[in-house]
């Protein structure tokens, strides 16, 4: 808890959605943020006769919730936008691969700018990035995407990727765009003890993080997994994303992807996979018995056609389950808070038509699932005393939500809301949907340009 001492925030007259494990709600009630610490939380007024209180909000007209937390992103597609819109996940791959792999420094520092800039204005609190392509000579990519997010002053899990499978082995990648098993591993753990923070109010942590099988040597999605445990972080991939990707591990391995992924250490609570769209019974039940994660990215699913994920099914499996953006290459929004209403949406088209998700489900994944997802329940992903202080509050008083009573199915059937106030550590970084952090007009120019500059390399190669 903060301690006495603590500069206060009161934020009092809000409909509030704590999304704690009893699904708590506020008709009116009140925040009270201590230092980077969620206080108090409650209903009526704040309690009377708090100390060094340095500000107070009137929040009539807003939902507050959790901050959003994403799962799955891949931050440099930020300036490959707008390309191959009518591929399949293969195919998208080989005609983006041969631009990717030519992504340096500054581009990875700007498309990374984007992508927060995006997400951060859009009530997410918590951001991660898959990042795996690491062209030779490139610089310090990883380095760049940690700068770009403590800059942005949100709070971020950095997935330091790796492809070792290029096209000489029957992969996707060009050559000179995969590392060596040895090189990757190395390059691993450099980032993770150069990154990492195991403390309670970490604003930046890594995880271990080979791209996926169709891009990896077997030996470095096992020795990965050894590599992750041994530095005590987490562990993520892409996994089940397509039915082409499944004939791929038959044909390869002899098995499909949720046994190939067991043989190779990789189910586990300290595990999380993006998309997981064609799962079988028997691989849910080896991700709920395992308590083996999910990034559900229904956007990103529904742009490259790869089908529907069981999501419904793996909630009542015991599944953790998160939202995902995915790289904007494949959702080009890059915005998290329309994945509520999309997840909602895209699932009450499977088999479980209107009884798949409900708003308050939706609400669930995109935050505590998140939190859940990425190992850090206990700090986020609700609004409860002790907690870290990541709230947005949620302008719903406009023509696109007044005339809808409940504030929560407001949020997550209608339009996509205004964003107030976005708090990150119990530091505001949006106000009336705008940055406090940076420059959003810069960062569009500096965007454009490296997206320019990177078409013309690509062009000439």
């Amino acid at each position: 808890m903060a301690p006495s001492a603590a500069e206060r925030i009161v934020i009092e007259n809000c409909a509030i959605a704590t999304v704690d494990a009893g699904d708590t709600e506020y008709a009116s009630g009140h925040l009270v943020l201590a230092g980077n610490r969620i206080e108090s939380v409650g209903a009526g007024k704040a309690p009377e006769g708090l100390e060094n209180v340095v500000r107070r909000i009137d929040a009539s007209g807003h939902l507050a919730t959790p901050g959003l937390v994403n799962t799955h992103h891949h931050f440099y597609q930020w300036i490959t936008r707008g390309l191959a819109t009518d591929h399949n996940l293969f195919n998208w791959l080989v005609a983006l691969y041969p631009t990717w792999a030519r992504i340096d420094e500054q581009m990875t520092y700007a498309a990374a700018q984007g992508s927060l800039a995006m997400m951060a204005r859009g009530g997410v609190t918590t951001a991660m990035d898959h990042h795996y392509v690491f062209p030779h000579g490139s610089g310090d990519l990883s380095g760049s995407i940690v700068r770009a997010a403590a800059e942005m002053g949100v709070r971020f899990t950095l997935a330091r990727g790796s492809m070792d499978r290029s096209e000489k082995d029957g992969g996707l990648p060009p050559d000179f765009a995969v590392e060596t098993l040895d090189g990757a591993l190395t390059a691993t753990e450099e980032t993770v003890r150069t990154h990492h923070d195991a403390t309670f109010d970490a604003m930046t942590q890594v995880a271990v993080a080979p791209c996926s099988p169709f891009s990896v040597s077997t030996e470095l999605m096992r020795q990965g997994a050894e590599l992750a445990r041994r530095l005590g972080v987490r562990l993520h991939t892409h996994g089940s994303e397509t039915v082409e990707e499944e004939k791929f591990c038959h044909e390869l391995f002899g098995m499909g992807p949720t046994d190939y992924f067991e043989s190779t250490g990789w189910l586990g609570e300290d595990v999380w996979m993006a998309h997981c769209v064609h799962m079988t019974d028997s691989d849910i039940a080896a991700f709920g018995r395992t308590k083996t994660g999910v990034a559900h990215c229904p956007s990103s699913n529904a742009r490259l056609a790869a089908g529907i994920a069981r999501v419904p099914d793996m909630l009542k499996a015991g599944v953790p389950v998160g939202l995902g953006v995915d790289g904007t290459a494949s959702n080009e929004s890059g915005e998290l808070h329309t994945e509520l209403r999309n997840a909602l949406l895209i699932n009450r088209l499977g088999a479980h038509r209107e009884a798949a998700l409900s708003a308050r489900q939706a609400l669930r994944l995109g935050t505590h699932g998140g939190a859940q997802v990425l190992g850090r329940a206990e700090q986020i992903g609700s609004l409860e005393p002790g907690k870290l202080a990541d709230l947005v509050l949620w302008k719903m008083d406009t023509l696109a939500h007044a005339s809808i009573a409940d504030p929560v199915t407001a949020l997550v059937f209608g339009a996509a809301a205004p964003v107030t106030a976005s708090f990150v550590n119990g530091r505001q970084i949006v106000e009336n949907g705008r940055l406090l952090t940076v420059d959003e007009d810069a960062v569009a120019v500096s965007t454009r340009a490296e997206a320019q500059r990177l078409a013309r390399i690509a062009a000439q190669a």
